[in-house]
């Protein structure tokens, strides 16, 4: 149905659509609009849709399609501007429609777009003819999918019937096997029976047999149990007899035995008693150690200390080391900070450590390395060399008053000598009774 206005029947402004837009036809006419859209200044769109101003044409076809079609409808002036676009685009197209013949090869959604946009004269017949063309392509392709799918479904139909008539005689033909298996089965189920039956019968047999077998074990196992019980009462008799005889002849032999014993544990007795009531120390010293004597080849610190040698010359340490039972003690960080303080602290131990080992292992003394446990800031993996203890003083504790401690430990008249050029250690050790070397000295012995 068409309504026309004042502006008489060849004004195409004046029609009206009596029914909604064919969804083919908005499509087209909402990308005619996307695609005339970007040749328009931010002036000429209306205020709704300059947000879109920047959009690709595909990107405003998708986010801004409800809004171009709106404002096409309802703005005379955006619509004209989007018009004269398009007959840049599509001046063939466009041409036909203003002269009233469309061409007839032209796709008729494309026409009804166009005389959409352009409102020519007549353009509601092309936009409902584009639209009941729509429809009836749509019914076309509908139909012609249905009667697709009415062959497949008749295909799948006549497979199903195939496969029907298949499984049907292949179950037939399994059937009939099974028929004839269950015969063969039913045939040795028989024979099974019969051979039970056979079996029962010797059984029974065999039980009367073992029976009797039983009974005449029975009978034989009471004679042999009679027969051990008088064994086992004349072996009794005969280990009575002769556990008598033994008795007998060790209380006759070892009567002078058992007094002389007696005697000699009175003895015995008597004398532990008298070393506990007098508390007798055991004997440690011999006659010969009485005697006030120089023994030879002994000598001690403060002897090694009075002979001509420098201070820091390492045959002192050397001669310090040979007295018998000498205890080297270490102030490690002082004697590595001494020879090497420019390597870490984890090296300097390392190269020390390795040359007390030789040391020891030269001279045969004990060698105790003292380290600050202050220094550490982590505790420390470390295997001790062989013939070297390695100590680390406790939180709140120094290396100098460990080295105290390890020297007061040591019995009076052993030979401890300390390695350090701290002169309180050197001081505090020396009145101990331990014989100081400086770390200089230690040094020039181990290189």
């Amino acid at each position: 149905m068409v309504e026309t206005t004042g502006g008489g029947p060849q004004d195409g402004a004046a029609e009206v659509l009596d029914r909604p837009l064919p969804d083919g036809v908005r499509r087209k006419v909402v990308q005619i609009v996307a695609d005339g859209f970007g040749g328009l200044t931010v002036a000429e769109l209306p205020a709704q849709l300059r947000q879109y101003a920047r959009f690709t044409p595909t990107r405003r076809a998708k986010f801004a399609g409800n809004a171009m079609a709106a404002a096409l409808e309802t703005d005379p002036l955006f619509r004209q501007r989007i018009g004269e676009k398009l007959r840049e685009a599509e001046p063939e197209l466009t041409g036909a429609l203003d002269s009233g013949s469309p061409p007839p090869a032209a796709d008729p959604l494309d026409v009804a777009a166009a005389a959409y946009v352009l409102r020519p004269p007549g353009w509601v017949k092309l936009v409902t003819a584009a639209g009941e063309e729509a429809q009836r392509a749509d019914a076309e392709r509908a139909d012609e999918e249905t009667r697709a799918e009415l062959e497949r479904l008749r295909a799948e139909l006549d497979r199903a019937r195939d496969h029907t008539r298949a499984e049907t005689e292949r179950l037939r033909a399994e059937l009939d096997a099974a028929k004839k298996e269950t015969d063969s089965l039913h045939r040795k189920l028989r024979s099974a029976l019969a051979d039970v039956k056979r079996g029962e019968a010797a059984l029974r047999k065999l039980r009367g047999e073992m029976e009797a077998v039983r009974a005449e074990g029975q009978t034989q196992v009471s004679a042999a149990e009679s027969e051990t019980r008088r064994l086992k009462a004349r072996l009794g008799e005969t280990e009575a007899a002769l556990e008598a005889a033994r008795r007998a002849a060790r209380e006759g032999r070892s009567v002078e035995d058992m007094r002389v014993r007696l005697l000699l544990d009175t003895v015995l007795d008597a004398t532990q008693g008298l070393r506990r009531e007098l508390a007798l120390p055991p004997v440690s010293v011999r006659p010969a150690e009485t005697v006030d004597a120089v023994e030879p080849g002994r000598m001690t610190p403060k002897d090694i200390a009075a002979r001509a040698l420098s201070e820091d010359d390492p045959a002192v340490l050397d001669q310090l080391l040979a007295l018998p039972q000498a205890h080297l003690v270490v102030d490690g960080y002082n004697v590595t900070k001494t020879g090497y303080p420019q390597m870490p602290l984890e090296k300097q131990r390392l190269r020390l450590l390795g040359q007390l080992a030789q040391l020891a292992a030269q001279t045969g003394a004990e060698v105790t390395c003292v380290f600050d446990g202050a220094e550490l800031v982590a505790p420390v993996l470390l295997a001790p060399p062989r013939g070297v203890r390695v100590l680390f003083s406790k939180p709140g504790v120094t290396a100098d008053e460990l080295i105290r401690q390890l020297v007061r430990a040591e019995p009076p008249g052993r030979p401890v000598i300390v390695a350090s050029t701290d002169r309180e250690v050197a001081d505090g050790v020396a009145r101990a009774g331990a014989r100081p070397v400086a770390s200089a000295v230690l040094l020039k012995r181990l290189s």
